[in-house]
């Protein structure tokens, strides 16, 4: 039987520039926006806010819509059948020159599975092809275009 998981995920824009996450997912080197997996009985706004702080550890907030996924996209990690469906938000933070950010691509303090790492991607030189999720291509292209840059 075919399932669906239901993704969220936050952009972070500041300076001219977008919030991405390397990490290593199944032994994959991957760039995306942070986010992850909506929880049983948790909204999505609940899911962003928990996510952050969770990974970046710090609260988002004026959490807005963006986008969601209006195509069939097959889940690029499993191989079961299983739809994605991805939602993003853009959303800010108190202090956000005070993240934790590394500089380069993929510069984690260990190389192991679950890895990750935060970095600003200037979004005047962005391409699609900065980020690795077929969504995520999608939602960066749409970032490029709109009035949010």
């Amino acid at each position: 039987m075919a399932r669906f998981t239901i993704r969220v995920y936050g952009l972070l824009l500041h300076d001219g520039r977008v919030l991405v996450a390397d990490e290593i997912i199944k032994g994959q080197r991957i760039t995306k926006f942070p986010g992850g997996g909506l929880e049983y009985g948790e909204g999505t706004k609940d899911c962003l806010v928990r996510e952050i702080m969770e990974e970046i550890g710090v609260e988002a907030l004026d959490v807005q819509h963006f986008y969601t996924t209006d195509f069939f996209q097959r889940s690029t990690f499993h191989a079961e059948d299983i739809q994605v469906v991805s939602i993003y938000y853009t959303f800010r933070v108190q202090d956000p020159s005070n993240l934790p950010v590394v500089e380069t691509a993929f510069a984690f303090k260990e190389e192991r599975e679950g890895a990750e790492a935060f970095r600003w991607l200037r979004l005047s030189s962005a391409t699609e092809s900065d980020v690795h999720l077929p969504i995520d291509r999608v939602v960066l292209q749409k970032l490029l275009v709109s009035k949010q840059v």
